[in-house]
């Protein structure tokens, strides 16, 4: 069986994700989107918009929604029937950005039973203090020294290569992902994500790093979802309740207008974006792909794309200061990278 993952109506759908690239790569629990399905079809996955599979072989494709989130028993079902199952309650549907961060409880615990089916983890090195070690799946090559991780109220997740350097304090669920690095003395609660090759350190809380970001110092990142190669500088914090305890709302480029987002959302920063040190972002900001942000207390709670401060990126400088931060993690910017920018800009 063969899976077509259709993504083309969705461009603004989850702004600002999704730019860059499709919302298949949005990273909710351990893996992204496409990976859940990867993870059962290897191999046999497609994406719409990536146009990867001849008209011929999408004629033998089951097609599903590129913002529906499976459960790992639907994959199961899935699999054993070789044919299209219809949605199922205990999947997810992403239609609004900040669900990213309300669903990821759900999606870490649905990840986590798919990557550890039938696998024993490494143990937990000694001078570490566990809680709910059955919870607990670390993967070849990672080091854990001298933390506290507490899995009693869900699973954590240490990838392939990470490093929990001395006195972290994590509480689950939590994924960190491969070759990720948890500075000493983070604090990390559930329901967080920390994707691939990023850096965390400071507090934070129900939140999700995609992959290659940092969020390296102290502050606070609450109920947020940071998108790939962004940079959080040193003391940066976000708000995600405001003072009256009153409904956030957030700018919808699909709507053109603010939607009710509940009673708790901080940051949602698309791919590429910095902001300086001791930025202070307000509850339910948005911001938009490929910003510099700096010289404000308060950011606005809506910063578009390609925003310099109070200006618009010269686009030839944006390009390269994001292929300088991408060599300091041993990356350049690709081709389809700078096209797709440049449709956006």
């Amino acid at each position: 069986m063969k899976i077509l993952l259709d993504d083309i109506f969705f461009k603004d759908f989850l702004f600002p994700f999704g730019q860059i690239r499709s919302i298949s790569h949005i990273r909710i629990g351990i893996f992204t989107i496409f990976e859940k399905w990867q993870q059962v079809f290897p191999g046999k996955v497609f994406i719409a918009s990536e146009k990867l599979i001849h008209e011929y072989e999408e004629n033998e494709c089951v097609k599903y929604p590129a913002n529906f989130i499976p459960s790992f028993e639907f994959l199961k079902q899935l699999s054993a029937r070789k044919e299209k199952l219809s949605f199922t309650a205990d999947c997810k549907i992403l239609e609004h950005p900040w669900q990213i961060f309300e669903f990821n409880n759900w999606a870490i615990n649905e990840d986590f039973k798919t990557i550890t089916y039938g696998r024993t983890s490494q143990p937990v090195p000694e001078g570490n203090h566990v809680v709910g070690a059955e919870n607990i799946f670390i993967e070849p090559g990672a080091s854990v020294q001298f933390s506290v991780l507490n899995a009693e109220g869900g699973p954590i997740y240490i990838g392939s290569n990470a490093q929990i350097e001395e006195g972290c304090l994590l509480r689950g669920p939590i994924s960190i992902g491969e070759g990720s690095r948890i500075k000493m003395g983070a604090r990390i609660y559930g329901a967080t994500t920390i994707g691939p090759y990023c850096l965390a350190g400071g507090e934070i809380k129900n939140s999700i790093l995609m992959a290659y970001s940092n969020k390296g110092h102290d502050g606070y990142l609450g109920d947020s979802v940071i998108g790939e190669w962004c940079n959080l500088g040193a003391g940066t914090s976000n708000s995600n309740l405001k003072n009256n305890a009153s409904a956030v709302k957030i700018w919808s480029k699909k709507h053109n207008d603010f939607l009710v987002a509940g009673t708790k959302c901080g940051l949602l920063m698309g791919d590429y974006s910095r902001c300086a040190i001791n930025t202070s972002f307000n509850t339910g900001t948005v911001v938009g792909v490929c910003c510099s942000i700096f010289g404000r207390s308060f950011p606005p709670k809506f910063i578009d794309n390609f925003s310099w401060a109070d200006n618009r990126y010269i686009f030839e400088k944006a390009l390269s200061d994001i292929n300088n931060w991408k060599k300091l993690k041993g990356k350049e910017i690709t081709d389809a990278e700078i096209q797709s920018l440049k449709n956006i800009y």
